[in-house]
């Protein structure tokens, strides 16, 4: 079975949400230039000052997300 990887980008300030939320935009765009499969791209706000932008991406697909767009962090979804 093929894990799925959540790739996550931080953003922090009284605007972090709305900055996260226009990341995805991007995120998702380059997915479809790219050609690239991806299950899931949203946010998730950890408090009204930091919101996190990510996309869950299957495990061989990880390294060219990773090395193209420098997420923060990753985590097995």
């Amino acid at each position: 079975m093929n894990r799925k990887i959540k790739l996550l980008w931080d953003f922090r300030g009284p605007d972090a949400k709305e900055t996260a939320k226009h990341h995805t935009i991007h995120l998702k765009e380059f997915a479809i230039i790219e050609k690239l499969n991806f299950h899931e791209i949203d946010i998730q706000e950890k408090n009204p000052m930091l919101c996190s932008a990510f996309i869950t991406v299957d495990e061989k697909d990880m390294k060219i997300y990773r090395d193209a767009l420098k997420p923060e962090r990753g985590e097995i979804a």
